[in-house]
């Protein structure tokens, strides 16, 4: 009897030393993981910065190119001068007021993006950008889908409201509102994969 229980004393104590062992070995393992998504993290930031300040440089772009679209034709009458300026249309003064909140927030945001490359595991900063993109994104698609309209109608006119295209008198014109409007849906395009990136980041986290 006495060698049974010496047994099973034996047993029990094995068996504690093996449930001591497995939170070791997983606490090993943790930090090992958590350096690896540090490091997944930091590139998505550093990648982030580099789009935030391109679409930062498009926005601005689009915004003086826009701003500074005007043109008057050399030939006038007694009472008519022939001139196209961006301030004529309020399509294109929407567009050049929301680039350039835009712009300034893609340049405020800078910050932001430097200190989640600093700290890659920080929900806050990241959360943050994330829903700010998505407003800024909103706001830079409506204003290059107007400007994009009006420049398709200054090319191509409408017959049925009787629109007449202008592009061909006023062609200095129409190619910096074009520019303008590429430049726009540069800068949707950049802030699609900054949101996208940041939901990446997040989804990483959780």
């Amino acid at each position: 009897m006495e060698k049974s229980e010496s047994a099973k004393i034996d047993i029990a104590e094995t068996g504690r030393e093996r449930k001591g062992k497995a939170p070791l070995l997983g606490g090993r393992s943790g930090p090992a993981e958590r350096a690896k998504a540090g490091g997944y993290k930091r590139g998505i930031a550093i990648f982030d910065l580099i789009l935030r300040v391109s679409a930062a440089a498009a926005a601005l772009g689009a915004t003086v190119s826009m701003g500074t679209a005007e043109q008057t034709l050399p030939f006038f009458t007694q009472f008519f001068q022939f001139q196209a300026s961006y301030d004529d249309l309020p399509t294109f003064s929407f567009f050049v007021i929301g680039m350039a909140i835009v712009c300034a927030y893609l340049a405020l945001s800078i910050p932001f993006s430097i200190v989640c490359i600093a700290r890659p595991h920080a929900v806050a900063p990241r959360l943050l950008l994330i829903i700010f993109d998505t407003l800024a994104l909103t706001l830079a698609a409506s204003a290059s889908a107007a400007a994009a309209a009006m420049v398709y109608l200054a090319h191509q006119g409408n017959s049925n409201a009787n629109w007449l295209a202008i592009c061909q008198q006023f062609t200095d014109f129409c190619q910096k509102t074009s520019g303008s409007v590429i430049a726009g849906f540069t800068t949707v395009a950049l802030l699609i994969f900054l949101v996208v990136l940041s939901a990446m980041a997040l989804r990483k986290h959780y």
